[in-house]
């Protein structure tokens, strides 16, 4: 049986008086979406994301990360890849530390490397329709990257589907606005930059009808973690993402 120590992977690791500067050029330049901090001990204080780091626009900042470690998923070395994936479900992260007895970091699972273990232990049934989000909330090519940029750091959310005349277009996610430079100047100054310029595209979907297992398969090759829904008429009318698909497997 395979245990969180056959997945872990070195993980860059913070401390409570770095810059949140250095965390978003890690985040920025690398795989990573979420960093631990530890203290002087390397014991596992917390984390922070992507979503925090965009909350500091200014280029040059004396900001440290204190003020934005949160609770960490944490196992041991020996759990079961199974709860490994249970903790990231329960704390909506994506990935989990391991630490040892003492808390002492040792490296991390990524969601993303655990997620096509875990969908090819069995058969996945079901369709996507039952387990979708519905009424996602959506924008516009046109919209401002402020915008997005705001709801973003407020709801919460790590990506938005981008809709024109019904048709689902693209999408908008949190290491797009993180990976394009000038997006913070454009935020901070309101400038016009808006979606367009910053989406991915071609977007993949599926839709309602699809099997679960199709559209887990479709997140593992192309290393996506959410795909919009979009109906016959290529109308969106939901969102499934990773988190989505585990929490059918374990209900």
């Amino acid at each position: 049986m395979k245990v969180a120590s056959n997945l872990m992977v070195e993980i860059p690791t913070l401390h409570y008086d770095d810059y949140i500067t250095k965390a978003r050029s890690v985040l920025r330049d690398d795989v990573f979406r979420e960093l631990y901090i530890v203290d002087e001990r390397n014991r596992l204080a917390g984390y922070l994301d992507i979503s925090d780091v965009l909350r500091v626009m200014d280029t040059k900042s004396n900001v440290t990360i204190k003020g934005f470690v949160r609770e960490a998923a944490r196992v041991a070395p020996n759990t079961p890849l199974a709860e490994v994936g249970l903790a990231i479900l329960n704390a909506r992260t994506n990935s989990a530390a391991v630490v040892n007895e003492d808390g002492t970091f040792q490296g991390g699972v990524l969601f993303s490397e655990l997620f096509p273990v875990l969908i090819s232990r069995r058969d996945i049934p079901g369709r996507v329709e039952a387990a979708m989000s519905r009424e996602p909330v959506t924008c516009a090519p046109d919209d401002s990257i402020h915008r997005i940029y705001s709801l973003i750091v407020a709801s919460g959310f790590t990506a938005f589907p981008v809709v024109q005349k019904k048709e689902t277009i693209g999408i908008i996610s949190r290491r797009d606005l993180l990976r394009a430079g000038s997006v913070r100047t454009s935020v901070k100054n309101q400038a016009d930059t808006t979606v367009e310029r910053v989406m991915t595209t071609p977007v993949i979907t599926v839709t309602p009808d699809d099997t679960i297992a199709t559209a887990s398969r479709l997140m593992v090759d192309h290393d996506i973690s959410i795909l919009p829904v979009v109906d016959e008429r290529k109308r969106l009318v939901g969102v499934i993402d990773r988190h989505d698909v585990l929490a059918g497997r374990t209900a």
